[in-house]
Formats: structure tokens, C-alpha cells, sequence
């Protein structure tokens, strides 16, 4: 069909195979704080532009750079606390600008995926070719940094071109975030055929929507992740569902923000059958034991 992109098969969300957690979670619940660096004055995209003022916009950039300067430690205390692990969405070039800040979350061993090099630089318009190098130097970087290797991707600005996924697979990747079609890994669709999944992320319970786009206070986002967690908690009884909060520490990190945020993933953290994974743990975890059961669900369904 010309309406549908062809990445991933539609099966049904009652009546797939079983998903199980390690040591019978019903949950999976991944936290990925958005790590990024938004440039003053980055180069020009000719398909869109990086801030809705005019360049220079000093007001777009200072609030961004809050969240590197205070808001990501009042972040990372909340997380902690609630025994948390992160997984961090990385505009790479963090690692130049703020290495003290990849430090605290390596050395608490946070898995690192990457959001591109900027926050301000866009897949859109690159060639396959460009694209490739932005994966590469991603992956090199990380594991120069880290000494992690790359596994998980979420485009600049969730910017992606038709080719991205097949580029991602091919560079050894192991899922993509920029899908937001589901609440359990789906196997996705790569020319290369290899094995290539979907691990749920969420605009729902991501805080630039909730914050910038739908304006709710903080305590309604509290509540907002306590439902959603109480509803795939009920349902992961029968076959193990997946539960992403997103985050932006230039917003949650803001001090009339960050209570109702640590209650409610302390409130998480107070149930028993929740796995506190991480992005590549849900993805390895699912290649290994039901994408083959997936993918042959999807095919008999067809």
C-alpha cells in the first residue's frame, strides 16, 4: 500500500506470543534522559530551522543550557534514589562540551544511545552517504568516551529519512527509538535482513510534550506516568510490556518539577515484578528469546 512505510508487519496486541521478563517482571520500565547540546548558531538546515526565533536566539539556547548546568543533577539525584539506571539519548558532542557529565552517568553504568551529533543538526536533506557518517562517528565516539558500543538510535530532532532504518541495521545498531506505534519490541523491517527491532519509547510520557506541547503541571505528568505504569502493569501480567519515560532535564529538572517526577518513579520502584532495564537490555533480551516468535506471527498474520 502506498499509505504504509512498510517497516514493521501490524499484529494484533491480543493474541501474540508471550513476552517474558527476566525473573518474571511484567514490566520493563527504561528511563532516557535526552542528553543534548543545542548549538547558538548552528548551520542552516534548508528543510527546517533549529529555533523558532531568530538566530541568535539567546533565550532558546540559556533554557536549554540549564538543564547541563543544574537541571541534570537534580535528574540524576531523583534517579538514583529510586534505583534507576539511564538510558541516555546523546547528542554526541557532549562529550566534548560537558565530558564531567558523561562521566556521572558512565560511571553509574548508564547505557548510552545516540540522538545525533547536535540537537540542532537534522537528518533531513543528508544523503544515505552523510547519514552513514553521522552513525559511524556516532558509534565511535561513544565508545571512545564510554567504551560502550553504539546499540540504539533516536534521530536529532526525530528526523529521519527513508533509508535511515537499513543504515542503522547495516552499521551493526540493534533498535531504533523513532517508533512510536507500540507497547511491546516489534522485529522492523531492514533490506539487509538482519535482525532489527523497535523498543518502545513515548511521546505520551515525554516531558517536552507534556511540558511544551500539552502544558500540564507537574503534578498531572506525576500522575500521567503513574497511570500509564498502572495500566501496562495490569496487562504485563499476561505478556511482559515495555514502559519508556523520555526526559529533558532542562525541563523535569526545573525546582517546581523534579518532586513529582521522583515520587512517581519511586512509586515505580515500590512494585515488585518491574524490570529496570535499560534500552539495549529490553532489545537484547527480546532478539534473544521472541523476535523469532514475533516474526513468525507477523508472517502468519499476513
Amino acid at each position: 500500500m502506498s499509505g504504509d512505510p512498510g517497516l514493521y508487519d501490524y499484529l494484533p496486541y491480543k493474541g501474540r506470543p508471550k513476552i517474558t521478563w527476566p525473573n518474571g517482571a511484567q514490566i520493563a520500565v527504561w528511563i532516557a534522559p535526552n542528553i543534548e547540546f543545542y548549538e547558538y548558531e548552528p548551520p542552516k538546515n534548508p528543510l527546517r530551522t533549529p529555533w523558532g526565533r531568530p538566530i541568535p536566539d539567546v533565550l532558546a539556547y540559556s533554557h536549554r543550557d540549564y538543564g547541563n548546568r543544574v537541571g541534570f543533577r537534580r535528574m540524576l539525584d531523583a534517579m538514583d534514589e529510586a534505583g534507576f539506571r539511564g538510558s541516555v539519548s546523546l547528542n554526541v558532542a557532549m562529550c566534548d562540551h560537558h565530558p564531567e557529565i558523561i562521566k556521572l552517568c558512565a560511571d553509574r553504568g548508564w547505557e548510552f544511545f545516540s540522538h545525533g551529533v547536535y540537537n540542532t543538526r537534522y537528518a533531513y536533506g543528508m544523503s544515505p552517504e552523510q547519514e552513514r557518517s553521522i552513525i559511524r562517528d556516532s558509534a565511535d565516539t561513544i565508545r571512545k568516551w564510554t567504551g560502550q558500543k553504539l546499540d540504539g538510535w533516536l534521530a536529532p530532532a526525530l528526523s529521519n529519512n527513508a533509508w535511515t532504518m537499513d543504515l542503522l541495521a547495516e552499521e551493526g545498531l540493534l533498535y531504533t527509538c523513532d517508533l512510536f506505534h507500540d507497547d511491546q519490541p516489534t522485529p522492523i523491517r531492514v533490506k539487509s535482513g538482519h535482525r532489527f527491532v523497535s523498543v518502545p519509547y513515548s511521546l505520551e510520557m515525554n516531558d517536552t510534550i507534556v511540558y511544551n506541547t500539552n502544558s500540564y503541571d507537574p503534578r498531572h505528568y506525576g500522575t500521567i506516568i503513574r497511570r500509564q505504569f498502572d495500566q501496562l502493569y495490569r496487562e504485563g501480567a499476561t505478556s511482559g510490556t515495555v514502559m519508556c519515560i523520555p526526559l529533558h532535564p532542562y525541563l523535569v529538572g526545573q525546582p517546581h518539577r523534579i518532586e513529582p517526577f521522583a515520587e512517581a518513579i519511586r512509586y515505580i520502584a515500590g512494585h515488585d515484578r518491574v524490570w529496570k532495564a535499560t534500552g539495549r537490555e529490553i532489545a537484547q533480551h527480546f532478539l534473544a528469546n521472541h523476535y523469532d516468535d514475533f516474526a513468525a506471527g507477523a508472517a502468519q498474520a499476513r
